[in-house]
């Protein structure tokens, strides 16, 4: 049993998002099957999952810079990276909010982790997710998060008695939803967004007194009795027994927009009736609370803007649709609206500032309002993880489905099997190119199994060894044989990679200074240079001096052509027989890739 802290510091942070990623995998399909209001989309639960799982990333990637030193990273480190792994990584509306409720808590326990501070960190919390979002609505997350807040309140010295309190007070409102929010109320259960907090805050009591507490009710009555409605097969939705009957629900059938006024008919719903995914949705926190359908589309994006900026898309997208939540600050923003104009909305996003990692999802194709026949699966495709937009369009051109590593920004397993779905194959293959990708790659991998897709992990450590891999792709043959061909491919590509040294270390290769021009070979330092073009010349000739027929280059947005040239030219004088291929990679966190097979 780990030693129980008396404050928040940095090790009890990573314990708690540990523990409440472990408590929203145990509990995800149920919040899935319980968000009623008031889209039926089902992936709340899920949202949460992969809003946590990318802030206990950005955590561990902290402590993982540590690993040579004495001491453990300061507190203010490990809570900001909390909050700016949840903020990247947020999904959906009850992550976007979650999102800003961590960076709240994280603005205040960056200067302490006692009793009196988390106080504090709780309101502030709670005030900054209601002020992210447009239009707020009582009996929704911020409902619970606000109570929390109010019933953690006093003079009480000791860390417990506020975590225990604050859970408590969470869980009590949680069960008040119901008689907040009228939808709620008549399929008999909680606000799901709001559950899946309550599970969170469980996992900071766990993490300081060392003992889980007693998980909060399921529906407005408690743990009320269970009847499962069966999908596709499986048990996905748990529905209470004994509802009032589903107004203009008959047998085999459910109305599109969504879960009718009348409630759930006693015994669950047949499998026939359900949208595909299930019936549940994560809903917008301000969209009218009868339920009925909303806009077409949900946009979220990463967007890098200032203050004044944000303040005109605001207004601009806030008159576009509905659900507006826009969370972050210090000139990073996560937006989340729902929107008939997808296309409008990504525009405002241009017009203030550079939004990336724009998600569109159709609420008709996706939510299960509309059911309809998918296309037929491929017998094949491939998903790669690529470190730039220059590469991504690169690896689509070669029919990839491609997932973007930004800098400082790695892709969380959800993301993975987000892309693995997008192919919609029943065999895929999937190149990490990313060491520290293995991990996450091989659990997104299992989890594509469990959905009944065949999929093989190929090992790259290294974007240039996922273009050789896809190079000789070819979906016609069997299935091992491509593996085996693309597995071979990218073992025989050397890699390297040009990166500046951010401050003195010792490198294999020496002693290097803050500014220095590393040259990376296979993942270690091998050359230690004063500019970008003498390193490179270095680091190609050691690659070729074991050998070679193609030179791979991938250059950052801010490489000049002339760099590539030069290099070309080094190459032919130096090796006759040895060609060159030259890529850009758009915005990635090296200024130069290299490839050798």
């Amino acid at each position: 049993m780990p030693q129980l802290p008396d404050d928040l510091d940095a090790v009890a942070v990573r314990r708690w998002c540990s523990l409440a990623l472990e408590a929203l995998g145990r509990e995800r399909a149920e919040i899935d099957a319980i968000n009623v209001y008031p889209i039926a989309d089902g992936d709340t639960g899920t949202n949460l999952y992969l809003t946590v799982e990318s802030a206990a990333a950005a955590v561990e990637a902290v402590f993982a810079a540590h690993e040579t030193g004495a001491t453990a990273p300061a507190t203010a480190d490990a809570v900001r990276a909390m909050a700016h792994g949840a903020l990247i990584g947020a999904r959906g509306n009850s992550g976007t909010i979650l999102a800003q409720l961590l960076r709240g808590m994280a603005g205040v326990l960056a200067d302490g982790g006692d009793a009196a501070h988390l106080r504090l960190a709780l309101t502030s919390a709670a005030d900054a997710a209601r002020q992210a979002v447009a239009h707020p609505v009582e009996g929704t997350v911020l409902t619970v998060a606000a109570e929390a807040a109010q019933a953690a309140r006093g003079e009480d010295p000791d860390l417990r008695t506020v975590v225990t309190a604050a859970y408590e007070g969470a869980r009590a409102a949680l069960a008040r939803t119901p008689e907040q929010l009228a939808v709620l109320g008549r399929a008999g259960v909680v606000d799901a967004g709001g559950r899946g907090l309550v599970a969170v805050l469980g996992a900071l009591v766990e993490t300081v007194t060392g003992q889980a507490p007693v998980r909060g009710p399921r529906t407005a009555s408690g743990n009320a009795a269970k009847t499962p409605v069966t999908v596709d097969g499986g048990s996905v939705v748990a529905l209470p027994v004994g509802g009032t009957p589903v107004e203009g629900v008959t047998e085999g059938s459910l109305p599109a927009a969504g879960l009718p006024a009348g409630g759930l008919p006693a015994g669950g719903l047949p499998a026939a009736g359900l949208p595909g995914g299930g019936l549940s949705a994560e809903g917008p926190l301000d969209c009218p609370e009868d339920g009925g359908a909303g806009p077409a589309f949900e946009v979220i994006y990463l967007l890098e803007a200032g203050d004044e900026q944000l303040a005109r898309l605001r207004t601009r997208l806030d008159a576009l649709g509905d659900s507006l939540v826009v969370v972050g600050g210090d000139g990073l923003w996560h937006v989340h609206v729902h929107v008939d104009d997808a296309g409008a909305a990504v525009e405002a996003g241009v017009e203030a500032g550079r939004p990336y990692r724009i998600r569109i999802t159709h609420f008709a194709t996706e939510s299960g309002h509309d059911v309809r026949v998918q296309a037929e699966p491929a017998q094949r495709a491939v998903v790669v993880v690529v470190p730039g937009d220059g590469l991504a369009g690169l690896c689509t051109e070669a029919g990839a489905t491609t997932v973007i590593a930004r800098p400082g920004e790695p892709p969380a397993s959800g993301e993975l099997v987000d892309a693995i779905r997008r192919a919609h194959a029943r065999e895929v293959v999937l190149l990490p190119n990313d060491a520290a990708l293995r991990h996450t790659a091989a659990a997104a991998a299992e989890q594509a199994r469990t959905e009944g897709v065949r999929v093989a992990l190929v090992p790259t450590r290294a974007a240039v060894q996922g273009i050789a891999a896809l190079a000789v792709h070819e979906p016609d043959r069997g299935f091992d044989e491509d593996v085996v061909a693309m597995t071979a491919a990218a073992g025989a590509t050397r890699y390297a990679e040009l990166a500046v040294a951010e401050r003195q270390s010792w490198t294999m290769a020496g002693i290097c200074q803050a500014g220095d021009i590393l040259g990376l070979i296979d993942g270690d330092v091998a050359v230690i240079g004063s500019d970008v073009p003498h390193t490179a010349r270095t680091v190609l000739d050691r690659m070729l001096a074991a050998g070679g027929e193609l030179v791979t280059l991938v250059l950052g947005e801010d490489v000049p052509d002339s760099l590539a040239d030069a290099l070309e030219e080094h190459v032919r004088e130096g090796h006759l027989a040895v060609d060159t291929v030259v890529y850009r990679g758009g915005h990635q966190r090296a200024p130069l890739l290299i490839g050798v097979e």
